[in-house]
Formats: structure tokens, C-alpha cells, sequence
């Protein structure tokens, strides 16, 4: 079960996954679904910081396999056994 997230700063907002994302690991993140202007797909994002979005993932079991940075963006990938 991999999982990305990513954040265009580190105090949030925090994108946690897209219109095919588990609704209720969305649900248990208090994530929002939303579709920027101008993109043809809708993400879902909460506004906590990425170590607080980290923290809710690994007490379900997530595990940060590796992280980068891409511009101003920052992006984990995790894993789930």
C-alpha cells in the first residue's frame, strides 16, 4: 500500500492523496478533497504540517521509505505493510 505526500511548504497545507485515495484514511487525516483551477484532477489535502501528517500515518502503520525535495515542494513516499 504505498502512499505519497507532499507539501509546498513545511508548516502545511499538506497534500495526503487524489480522487482514488482511500475515503477513509482521508476521513481519519481530516483531509478536504478539492480540484484547483485549472487542474483536471481533485486532490485531497489537510492543512496540518507534514510532521503531523506523518505522525497520524505511522500510528496506522505508514513507514517513510524515502523523501525529496523538488522546488519548493517536498515529497514523502510511504509504505505499508
Amino acid at each position: 500500500h504505498p502512499l505519497c505526500c507532499l507539501s509546498l511548504q513545511e508548516v502545511g497545507p499538506t497534500m495526503v492523496g487524489d480522487e482514488r485515495s482511500d475515503p477513509s484514511l482521508m476521513s481519519f487525516l481530516g483531509a478536504t478533497k478539492r480540484n484547483m483551477l485549472g487542474n483536471h484532477f481533485w486532490e485531497y489535502y489537510v492543512n496540518d504540517a507534514p510532521r503531523v501528517v506523518l505522525n497520524k500515518l505511522e500510528s496506522c502503520g505508514y513507514r517513510v521509505v524515502s523523501m525529496t525535495g523538488v522546488g519548493q515542494t517536498l515529497v514523502w513516499c510511504l509504505h505499508k505493510e
